[in-house]
């Protein structure tokens, strides 16, 4: 059994500045938590910006600039750029930052989806910024959009750079378009697939849910790609545990999920990593370093990046 690789993404695009104190929001913390998280064993690390006043999701490559440097220069995690941005943005806008930075690892989501996170407003009612209620509420009426054009202009685009992809499945529909593109020669094994679970329009979280993901991508996918998971919410360390137990990899991190236990907030990204570090060896796996990660998803090193 292949050693286990642990991502941490550490901010995303969904959770709000008002939801918690220690979601990272300006440079010097996005930088800090990513390093935090890979000194307590994240080989990868999953990178979004924030504006540094507001938190506002910010795909700009400028937003990226102040601490991509910073991370490689302080650890040796593998950097992967999200192209998911927001579900606001065009696809054009959401790869600028991995086009401009080639990373060793961009995210790229595999369908379009809707992506509901409106129902967070009934759990928090206070918010310091006036856009993050209105962007909360307008989840309800947007369509993530991940159209076969959209995914065939970020491959194509990014492919030129030597970055691989992170593949984010949300549903059965995701894999299959993946082996799509597979089949037609646009992306090359070993895969890392990115399997989501319990977001609002995609699919459940419930362990029959992991199981079919798990069950369709090896049939359409066989020893050609590589397996991980990531929990939305509460979910996130069942879902690990399930994944680590079956021979996967794992996700988690404050983009995913906010809480450490049952109404208790995680005080940092590493927190979580040590979470589910402590599963994984209580199981009696070890965890891959950053160097085993680049060997196992066959990337280019930290050298061939353009930060």
């Amino acid at each position: 059994m292949s050693k286990v690789i642990i991502t941490c993404a550490v901010t995303g695009a969904i959770h709000t500045p008002s939801m918690s104190p220690y979601l990272p929001i300006t440079a010097e913390e996005i930088a800090d938590a990513a390093v935090g998280a890979a000194e307590a064993g994240a080989a990868i690390v999953h990178l979004h910006a924030r504006d540094p006043v507001t938190g506002k999701p910010d795909q700009t490559p400028e937003g990226f600039a102040p601490f991509l440097p910073v991370i490689k220069q302080r650890c040796d995690a593998v950097i992967n750029l999200t192209t998911g941005g927001h579900p606001s943005m065009r696809v054009e806008e959401r790869i600028k930052p991995a086009e401009t930075f080639k990373p060793e690892v961009a995210s790229l989501n595999m369908g379009s989806m809707n992506f509901g996170l409106y129902p967070m407003l009934k759990r928090f009612k206070e918010f310091k910024h006036d856009w993050e209620a209105p962007a909360l509420e307008a989840s309800r009426d947007i369509v993530f959009r991940n159209s076969f054009a959209d995914i065939e202009y970020a491959i194509r685009t990014l492919s030129d750079t030597c970055t691989r992809f992170e593949f984010e499945c949300y549903d059965t529909s995701h894999l299959y378009n993946l082996a799509h593109v597979l089949d037609r020669g646009l992306v090359q094994a070993p895969l890392f697939v990115q399997t989501v679970f319990g977001l609002l329009g995609g699919i459940g979280a419930h362990p029959e849910d992991v199981m079919h993901m798990k069950r369709t991508a090896d049939r359409l996918f066989g020893d050609h790609y590589k397996w991980s998971v990531l929990g939305a919410g509460r979910n996130q360390l069942p879902i690990a545990a399930q994944a680590a137990a079956m021979g996967g990899n794992v996700r988690v991190g404050l983009e995913d999920s906010l809480w450490i236990g049952k109404g208790k907030l995680a005080e940092s990204n590493a927190q979580q990593v040590r979470a589910v570090r402590q599963i994984i060896e209580g199981l009696g796996l070890e965890i891959a370093t950053a160097a085993e990660a680049r060997e196992i998803l066959s990337l280019k090193g930290g050298d061939q990046v353009n930060f």
